[in-house]
């Protein structure tokens, strides 16, 4: 069989590569994709934070995907794809008895190949979603890095009116030109009523809600552009008695302060009834981090539509794997006046304490304005060392970072020795986004903190730790609602394994200076 062919083949190259980076779940991994591709049942895979950070596991899945006799789709980012034609497949194929053809694209290359195609998850997702036929039904794929896989497909749902999408509807409708842009100069003066946020982007009020039907009743009988046409298609639900169980889109508009401009957005909430019969188009194998703390990671496959299909998660090295976590129990609550200048001054004391470890200081602030404040307090007391947000650092650096942007970019960073953290990352209700799916959750009576919120934030905090866990080094988490609230066991649970520090001084960075050196 497949799997026995991949055991022997693979545990034949490991031996044979000296130095070759080690995890001990290759060979189970591998099996359990060739036998996804024998069988055609698909399969969940969670590699863990560490794992998903370093990409160890992809020698596994494309073992199995290079052996396999028929074709096979591998859907990752460009990044990963470069990795895998440079590094991966041409490491492997010098030992494996394959000689598959190898192929990138945004479409399958023609019914006679039987190789391996790679493609981005846009492209994927397009080509599913839309109705042609860019990939044949029936072809085993692989999706990898599936923590993101619902920001993907949110991103590809998501449709918009752009600024110059009115000056296309006056030119198609101008008997009709006076309402269209009576409505515009309604609607900009609504939205730019809303208070600031760092996203610069709103959930449409009753107000807007009001000025679009008018809009739409006066041209309900004209030839519109398509745009128009898909838009008030959706729109329409929002003034309809829909029942509870029904979903209604997503509304919110972006504005550009400056420019005086806007534009409209709408996107479905939920994914499920959407991508459910996408997956039982092919068998595929979703590969993520940590996506939850169960191995059948029941919310994830709620939210995606996923139903049958084979559960794994693999166990962490909790030796090599532990960090030291320091956790403060006095500092005030984060929605408190008093956080915010016990923050940088705790910042400032591990900053100091820390001086004379070598290594990257890393201090991750998702509120955008403490960000920068934090980012010039601790320029004006060590100068150059600190950036912000910016990835040509010294050997010693303090970089002060969003989450996202540590997210895009701590696979290219030194693993930081000291990694402090303001606060947890729950996703902030100012985003639209967010504050649409809490009230979906709210009109259908559901727990919108346990089933979305938390779990947001549990796998977002331990893809960031994940380059300390490498370095084994020091988490600071001056989220005192760690210890005070209710929820706090989990997230600790989730960041296992760890050592808890109940106090500071120097010689708790030294110590681990000296250790990472040995």
């Amino acid at each position: 069989m497949i799997e026995a062919e991949v055991h022997l083949s693979l545990h034949n190259f490991l031996r044979s590569q000296a130095g070759f980076p080690s995890w001990p779940h290759h060979l189970t991994m591998a099996r359990l994709v060739a036998r996804a591709l024998r069988l055609g049942r698909s399969a969940l895979i969670q590699v863990g934070a560490v794992c998903g950070y370093q990409g160890r596991y992809r020698t596994s899945f494309v073992a199995s995907a290079l052996m396999w006799h028929g074709p096979v789709i591998i859907v990752a980012q460009e990044v990963v794809q470069q990795r895998l034609l440079q590094v991966e497949i041409p490491r492997l194929q010098q030992w494996l008895p394959a000689n598959k053809p190898i192929r990138t694209g945004d479409a399958w290359p023609g019914s006679e190949f039987q190789g391996l195609l790679l493609t981005t998850p846009e492209a994927w997702l397009k080509g599913q979603l839309s109705e042609g036929d860019r990939f044949p039904h029936g072809i085993p794929t692989i999706i990898d890095g599936v923590d993101d896989l619902e920001d993907w497909v949110r991103h590809q749902l998501t449709q918009a009116i752009q600024p110059h999408d009115w000056d296309q509807l006056m030119l198609a409708c101008p008997n009709q030109a006076e309402a269209i842009r009576s409505a515009r100069v309604q609607l900009t003066h609504e939205l730019f009523q809303h208070p600031t946020n760092p996203y610069e982007c709103y959930l449409i009020s009753q107000p807007e809600v009001e000025i679009l039907s008018h809009l739409y009743l006066v041209l309900e009988s004209a030839d519109i552009p398509d745009v128009w046409k898909q838009f008030w298609q959706q729109f329409q639900y929002i003034n309809e008695n829909i029942s509870l169980a029904f979903s209604p889109p997503l509304f919110w508009a972006t504005i550009a302060r400056r420019q005086g401009l806007f534009s409209l957005h709408y996107a479905p909430i939920e994914l499920a009834e959407i991508l459910s019969p996408i997956w039982q188009h092919q068998p595929v194998v979703l590969i993520g981090s940590a996506l939850e703390s169960e191995t059948e990671a029941p919310l994830f496959r709620e939210r995606l539509g996923l139903d049958d299909l084979t559960c794994l998660k693999f166990s962490s090295d909790s030796q090599a794997e532990a960090i030291q976590l320091y956790v403060p129990y006095k500092l005030p609550l984060p929605n408190t006046p008093e956080f915010q200048a016990a923050f940088i001054h705790k910042v400032r004391t591990l900053v100091c304490l820390s001086a004379t470890s070598p290594g990257l200081t890393v201090v991750l602030v998702g509120d955008v304005p403490l960000k920068s404040q934090v980012g010039a307090i601790l320029a004006s007391e060590f100068g150059s060392r600190v950036q912000v947000e910016k990835t040509c650092l010294d050997e010693n650096g303090i970089l002060v970072t969003g989450w996202e942007f540590w997210r895009e970019h701590q696979t290219v960073l030194p693993a930081p020795q000291l990694l402090i953290i303001a606060t947890l990352p729950l996703p902030s209700l100012e985003n639209p986004l967010v504050a649409g799916r809490v009230a979906h959750y709210k009109r259908s009576h559901q727990d919108w903190f346990r089933l979305f919120l938390l779990p947001a934030a549990l796998n977002e905090l331990q893809r960031a730790i994940a380059p300390v866990r490498e370095s084994q080094g020091i988490v600071a988490l001056l989220d005192s609602r760690v210890v005070n609230r209710s929820y706090g066991a989990q997230i600790l649970a989730a960041l296992s394994p760890l050592a808890r520090i109940n106090y500071l001084d120097p010689s708790l960075f030294s110590n681990n200076s000296e250790e990472n050196s040995a």
